[in-house]
């Protein structure tokens, strides 16, 4: 885990943005002894972001079978999609 100063952003913004990008966890900022802010590198933000929503995502699914809802088996949806693709060349 980095820590650094809130005054480091404003000193050493080079050596903290090379620290996030070489290391690729964020850097934490104090102010006062006390946590501030986080940074981080864009490209673990956005890795970041993109498995939150895939966890979202699994949960919801998950809630919805444990609440009853019917789902398809694997065969199903190759059924389905196989019928789609047929019809989209057929132009029905």
């Amino acid at each position: 885990m980095n820590i650094k100063p809130s005054a480091a952003i404003r000193n050493n913004y080079n050596e903290i943005s090379n620290l996030c990008k070489t290391t690729g966890e964020p850097v934490y900022l104090t102010k006062n002894g006390e946590g501030d802010l986080v940074v981080m590198d864009i490209e673990a933000f956005t890795r970041r972001e993109k498995m939150l929503k895939l966890r979202e995502e699994l949960i919801a699914a998950e809630e919805e079978r444990l609440m009853g809802r019917k789902g398809y088996s694997i065969d199903e949806l190759d059924k389905m999609l196989s019928n789609a693709i047929s019809e989209a060349k057929h132009g029905q």
